[in-house]
């Protein structure tokens, strides 16, 4: 992935950095399992690069795609990370999710303000346009926001819709229907319990 141009670097609430990665299920409950075991630099380095756990063949993809995981898993705490290593297929993407919507302004607005407008009004799918005109709203609210090429914009586009898909919240990305979408007790709870408003807000927009 090129690193971004000096008009595209990472200022303000709203980053490009979820160009990274969709909810990568898989990757994130070897991640967590890392992060549970408290492993130090080398252990990390050894299990990222050595034994490549995330079976990916180049190591600097690799170490990239893992930091970002990293850093997304660390918004939440254990409790979030034992739902993501060891749950089940929903609770785990659930929890997955959550950790995404807080790490990422850029998707978690985008589900409270769109998505959640949207489901207010009984709408049947979620036009791509939708993110585009988004957009040039998140500019209104974070006079900090790089200037983004087109291509990135594509990229964030399809990233965002694709996490869409693999929480439930659309049926997929060429039908773009919405469905409502019933999240965990354990991950509602663990939110509940920590207080984590903003995350519980974007949740209950998909409901």
């Amino acid at each position: 992935m090129p690193k971004p141009g000096k008009s595209e670097r990472q200022n303000g609430r709203y980053k490009a950095d979820i160009t990274a990665g969709s909810l990568k299920l898989a990757e994130s409950r070897r991640v967590a399992d890392l992060l549970l075991q408290r492993v130090d630099v080398k252990g990390w380095n050894e299990a990222i690069v050595d034994r490549n756990i995330l079976q990916i063949r180049s190591p600097a993809t690799a170490k990239r795609l893992a930091s970002f995981i990293r850093a997304r898993l660390k918004t939440m705490g254990p409790e979030l990370w034992k739902l993501v290593r060891d749950g089940q297929g929903a609770i785990a993407t659930h929890a997955i999710f959550a950790a995404a919507l807080k790490h990422s302004p850029l998707l978690g607005d985008f589900v409270e303000l769109v998505v959640g407008e949207k489901r207010g009004r009984f709408a049947s799918i979620l036009p791509l346009r939708l993110f585009d005109e988004y957009l040039e709203g998140c500019r209104e609210r974070d006079h900090e926001m790089a200037e983004w090429s087109e291509a990135t914009r594509m990229r964030l586009r399809s990233s965002i819709y694709q996490i869409l898909a693999q929480a439930g919240v659309i049926d997929n990305t060429k039908s773009l229907k919405l469905q409502p979408v019933f999240f965990s007790d354990q991950v509602l709870s663990y939110l509940e319990s920590e207080r984590e408003y903003y995350v519980l807000r974007c949740m209950a927009a998909c409901q």
